[in-house]
């Protein structure tokens, strides 16, 4: 049983949903990913989404891509990414860690250390799960192989758009955990229909028998809490990269940690 597995099965078992609170790996200090992870899970996170910078995110809007650009700009690429990882495990090795991002920046990774390298060295660093936004699922089932090898899982995006034979499709190659966009259109774009996603939730589980969690446009503890009365899990990612993109140092740990406090009260409430 993966590391996402047995928390996703614990929380089940306690009636409690996930939160997946999203950072981009280097933002907004280079140094700053792992005891932002911590402050994280010391704010009630289960599952931390770790974004890899990448040049073009197709799938981010203005918020994350800006975040993308600077902690590209402090130098911040896989092999930094994969490090705070290793620096986050020496303090926690329970709490799960999904990688998001893109397939240039791993396939990169492969042809400078290697084939397969990149697999090896992110499991070897504590890596839990991967999420590559535009590897569709008719196209790795090796890698989805390769990575359920190692003990990491293979995580898809499903959208409003998704057809039933799509579903099907990720079905048969996800593992830990799919991830709902809730909205059509990019990260942090447009207003949540929470009786969309209600409507929609049941249609993906004739397919997927994993857990769900939903993303894009969740931004406070009521949306949360009204998401997490429908789905297994709540992520949250640009409403974080705003409340820190401009904080000094010192105060982008506690702010977060106070602001997903909120989120894990509602969820739980």
């Amino acid at each position: 049983m993966s590391r996402i597995e047995s928390t996703f099965s614990a929380l089940k078992a306690q009636g409690r949903k996930a939160l997946i609170p999203y950072v981009t790996a280097g933002f907004p200090f280079a140094d700053i990913t792992p005891a932002l992870m911590h402050g994280m899970v010391e704010a009630g996170a289960d599952v931390i989404e770790l974004g890899v910078p990448f040049s073009d995110p197709m799938a981010d809007g203005p918020v994350i891509q800006k975040a993308g650009e600077k902690a590209l700009g402090l130098g911040i690429g896989m092999v930094q990414v994969l490090n705070h990882v290793r620096e986050f495990r020496k303090r926690n090795n329970t709490t799960p860690v999904v990688l998001m991002g893109y397939a240039n920046p791993v396939e990169r990774y492969d042809q400078q250390h290697g084939t397969d390298s990149f697999v090896r060295d992110a499991a070897a660093a504590g890596v839990d799960g991967v999420l590559v936004v535009d590897y569709p699922p008719e196209e790795c089932e090796a890698f989805a192989a390769s990575l359920r090898a190692h003990g990491m899982d293979l995580i898809f995006l499903l959208a409003p758009t998704s057809t039933d034979e799509r579903m099907a499709q990720v079905a048969r190659v996800a593992s830990g955990y799919v991830y709902y966009v809730s909205l059509k259109g990019v990260t942090g774009s447009g207003a949540l229909d929470t009786a969309a996603v209600e409507q929609m939730l049941p249609r993906i589980r004739q397919h997927v028998h994993i857990p769900v969690g939903v993303g894009f446009g969740i931004r406070d503890a009521a949306t949360a809490q009204a998401i997490g009365k429908v789905a297994d899990a709540v992520v949250i990612g640009s409403r974080i990269i705003q409340l820190i993109e401009y904080q000094e140092h010192a105060k982008v740990v506690p702010i977060t940690i106070d602001f997903l406090r909120g989120i894990r009260k509602a969820l739980d409430a």
